[in-house]
């Protein structure tokens, strides 16, 4: 299977919460997205490894994900190397997605920053023809992602395009509400987490007011780029 899309997360939940609008809306235009979550987040203060797989299946219910995979890498103590380089770069050949979108360029959780480089990097190498990779025992062509953008997480990035989601704002907190071990519950006997706190989906709600503001519109997403974005049209531009 082909994909459009695919996310890149070092946790579940991540692209919940950074970009589930854009996924949302892309999917309603008929892009087929997944997501590829790093590790099973089982260094956060509240929930399991089993819990959070669960609840990474309802949300990927709720957005219509054509996949999702995790790859169990060491919470917190996952590496950038080649290891696990190329077994990202056997999900980029195995789905060709065209467009990847991975964790914030730098983040208050080091895993995101270290994770969106790790993406990108397993981008490039997985256009390199002398990286050999393998899947079900057959050689994988090669493949190389046309773009890579980064979406904005927790710390606040100027970002360098922000996607309209207000039509798909409620997806997204259903999406995120799916995450119930991690998020506000008041009868939660799980000690308390930065994430968990009453205010921080207030937050969430916030910032997507904050972007959809700078497009004169209620709800956004906002996302970084690696190179120049060129366009053949004004007209196209929001």
């Amino acid at each position: 299977m082909k994909l459009d899309i695919l996310v890149i997360a070092a946790h579940p939940d991540d692209s919940e919460l950074a970009c589930s609008g854009t996924i949302a809306s892309h999917i309603d235009k008929g892009y087929k997205v997944g997501v590829l979550d790093l590790t099973q987040g089982e260094m956060g203060t509240r929930g399991t490894p089993e819990i959070r797989l669960e609840e990474s299946k309802e949300a990927a219910e709720k957005l219509g994900l054509s996949m999702r995979e995790n790859l169990k890498f060491k919470d917190v103590f996952f590496k950038d190397d080649f290891e696990h380089q190329v077994q990202i770069v056997r999900y980029l050949r195995k789905y060709k997605p065209e467009i990847v979108l991975a964790n914030a360029v730098t983040d208050r959780h080091p895993d995101h920053g270290k994770g969106g480089v790790l993406a990108s990097k397993a981008c490039f190498m997985s256009g390199l023809r002398k990286i050999e990779t393998e899947w079900d025992g057959q050689p994988q062509d090669v493949w190389r992602p046309q773009y890579i953008y980064h979406y904005i997480q927790n710390n606040y990035i100027q970002p360098d395009f922000v996607v309209d989601v207000t039509e798909f704002w409620d997806k997204k907190m259903e999406s995120i509400k799916a995450f119930k071990s991690q998020f506000y519950d008041p009868n939660s006997k799980e000690p308390e987490s930065f994430i968990s706190s009453s205010g921080f989906l207030d937050f969430i709600d916030a910032r997507g007011k904050e972007f959809g503001h700078s497009i004169n519109t209620i709800y956004g997403e906002g996302f970084t780029v690696e190179r120049m974005i060129g366009i053949s049209d004004l007209f196209n531009l929001k």
